[in-house]
This record gives structure tokens, C-alpha cells and sequence, in this order.
């Protein structure tokens, strides 16, 4: 298992955006912390 660094910021509409810079292109959003952290781990895996 690999350990990333992931950021999660908040955009001005109330949604999650999560990005893993150590990855390019590998970004996802969500409409809570939550779901943007269970995104990050499936686009993780696809990048």
C-alpha cells in the first residue's frame, strides 16, 4: 500500500473538491467530506 498526499478544499458552491498533486490529473469532487474522500480512493486507484 502506497501513501499519498491528498488535499480537499471547499469551492465556493459548498462542494468538496479532493486532489492528489503527487498524481497528475487526479482529482474528484463530492457533495461532502465524505463522499469526496470515498472518490478520492476510487480515482486513486484508476490513476
Amino acid at each position: 500500500m502506497t501513501d499519498f498526499t491528498v488535499f480537499i478544499e471547499q469551492d465556493e458552491d459548498g462542494i468538496y473538491v479532493a486532489k492528489v498533486p503527487e498524481i497528475e490529473g487526479c482529482y474528484t469532487q463530492g457533495k461532502t467530506l465524505q463522499e469526496a474522500l470515498e472518490r478520492i480512493k476510487e480515482a486513486i486507484e484508476v490513476c
